[in-house]
């Protein structure tokens, strides 16, 4: 899984920076979709992705999950969020890819959806355990990371493949995050 949402990463990266065929075709759906639905929901939406939104979500898991004595799956899902700045920056310096609606660049990867989906996520993952239907963190963080995805395209605030190359980046941090909060574990 890992393989495949890097080479996929790494495609979509290449398309963005040799300014390549799938490019077009992006830009012509983000220009479509900017605007359309309702703008209060598609404000509420993108806003999820806000450090200010998300972070603090973590924050609450991170502590229950280190008062419940999962404290190296709190400690990876730390350094999991930390990783989202540490990675995107660069990557938007380095892309310089302007955004749908101005003339501003550093659009690429979209740090809203990553951080969301790494937010979101990595708390889903942390709760999972100390719940009955652990499948309710994980169907919330899917919803809360597409509505965060939804919400940026309606508003222009990013195209498309940013959000998707968020998801392929968001994704390998997260089974990162999995397999360091496993190992050293006895199996079940």
């Amino acid at each position: 899984m890992v393989a495949a949402l890097s080479a996929l990463f790494a495609v979509i990266t290449w398309q963005v920076v040799a300014d390549g065929p799938l490019l077009g075709p992006d830009e012509r759906l983000g220009l479509e979709l900017a605007g359309r639905g309702p703008a209060p929901l598609a404000d509420l939406f993108a806003d999820l992705g806000n450090m200010q939104v998300a972070v603090p979500v973590l924050a609450c898991a991170v502590v229950v999950a280190w008062l419940r004595g999962a404290g190296r799956a709190a400690l990876c899902a730390v350094l999991a969020m930390a990783a989202v700045p540490a990675l995107v920056v660069p990557l938007k310096l380095w892309t310089d890819r302007q955004g749908p609606l101005t003339e501003a660049t550093g659009y690429y990867p979209s740090g809203h959806t990553t951080t969301a989906m790494v937010a979101y996520g990595a708390a889903a993952l942390l709760l999972a355990p100390y719940l009955r239907r652990t499948w309710v963190t994980l169907v919330a963080a899917v919803l809360l990371t597409a509505a965060t995805s939804v919400g940026l395209v309606l508003r222009g605030y990013h195209w498309p493949l940013d959000v998707v190359a968020a998801w392929c980046l968001s994704g390998i941090l997260l089974i990162a995050l999995w397999a360091g909060s496993r190992s050293g574990q006895p199996p079940k």
